[in-house]
């Protein structure tokens, strides 16, 4: 009887436990109910779970499009920059302006004339036909007053600039093809500085532009294009390093013509004119952007501070492209305006473009009036 009590017993304890392991595994499987939400939705935790809950994920931000600026029209930039020119070249008009009022101008005060024209880059041959020209009109004239010292002399020196020469510079489409402009020059002078403020120029006059990068033995060149496009809006044309500039400068026209853009603007590799290989390989660049559309300008890009060794490079240039205008740059950092009238004489063509410093719109289409007007102050 015993025994069977004990049995008994054993059973009543295994069916317990079973009971009790069975209870405990069905618990772990449940689902932990929902955490309590706040009025509005947002879920309330815990303190413990505040303290163990994961950070938040920062999500990368794509960067912002960069702000597309419009420029100011190109019309009465250079009035606009007066004042700057004027601080460069005011001293050789002051200077002009001095002897011309001596009461007495002797041989010695005529050659001091003449020199101070050469050291302003007039150049030998233009110095001496101003002078000979003014001593006639001195001779002319006997007494003279400041007003008509002023007067003579500012017609003189934009005679040799030349008033009726077209400055012009071509930048609508004609037909269903976009205009071409060319720009080409020597390393150092500022050339696709240059190419990136004239397609401000344009998109200030209200044209559409897109940029060439034919530099292509620089990888900073295109990346500069690429920088001055972005600020306009202007699409930009670029390879690899080391490609061939012309079929960079053949893709930037083809893509001008499907886009119906109004101006194309290719920049070349800046060139030493010495090197008879590469300044045939401008001349290519010319021939290939020719086979689609013509070449509308072709802007030389000289620096003003060079002086007479700039004239030098000109003259090369002018041999392998038909140059159409000068760009002369840094003019504002040189008191020898006088490279304007010497660059002109020298190549047979005008200065269409100057540069007047180094921000964004200090690229102004030249205004002999205006310049003239800065050499010789109020």
């Amino acid at each position: 009887m015993e025994y069977l009590i004990l049995a008994i017993a054993i059973v009543v304890l295994a069916v317990v436990a079973a009971g009790f392991f069975l209870l405990r595994g069905r618990g772990r499987g449940r689902t932990a109910p929902p955490p309590e939400t706040s009025a509005g939705g947002t879920a309330v935790l815990d303190d413990d779970e505040v303290a163990t809950a994961a950070p938040p994920v920062d999500v990368p931000v794509a960067p912002a499009a960069p702000e597309i600026e419009l420029p100011p029209p190109s019309a009465g930039r250079l009035v606009r920059l007066r004042a700057r020119l004027s601080r460069s070249q005011n001293a050789l008009g002051k200077s002009l302006l001095a002897l011309l009022s001596r009461d007495a101008l002797d041989d010695e005060a005529w050659e001091e004339i003449e020199d101070t024209l050469v050291t302003a880059d007039v150049g030998v041959v233009p110095a001496r036909q101003i002078v000979d020209d003014l001593r006639t009109k001195v001779k002319v004239l006997g007494s003279r007053d400041p007003v008509q010292v002023r007067a003579m002399l500012k017609e003189e020196l934009l005679g040799q600039l030349g008033v009726d020469w077209d400055r012009t510079l071509r930048t609508e489409p004609h037909g269903n093809q976009p205009a071409v402009i060319l720009v080409v020059g020597v390393n150092g002078t500022g050339k696709t500085t240059t190419c990136g403020k004239l397609a401000r120029v344009i998109v200030g006059d209200g044209r559409t532009v897109l940029l060439g990068a034919a530099d292509t033995f620089r990888a900073a060149a295109a990346d500069q294009l690429q920088t001055w496009g972005s600020r306009v809006g202007a699409e930009v044309v670029r390879k690899a390093e080391g490609t061939d500039p012309a079929s960079v400068a053949f893709e930037a026209v083809k893509q001008g013509i499907a886009g119906a853009v109004d101006t194309v603007i290719v920049d070349t590799a800046g060139r030493l004119h010495t090197k008879t290989g590469l300044m045939d390989e401008l001349g290519k660049v010319k021939r290939v952007i020719e086979k689609q559309a013509q070449v509308d300008e072709v802007i030389l890009v000289l620096d003003a501070t060079t002086g007479q060794n700039g004239l030098r490079q000109a003259r090369v240039f002018a041999e392998v492209v038909n140059v159409t205008g000068i760009a002369l740059t840094k003019l504002d950092g040189t008191a020898k305006g006088g490279i304007v009238i010497a660059v002109q004489r020298e190549l047979g063509v005008p200065v269409k473009l100057v540069g007047l410093g180094e921000g964004p719109d200090d690229l102004a289409p030249f205004d002999p009036d205006a310049f003239v007007e800065a050499i010789l102050g109020d």
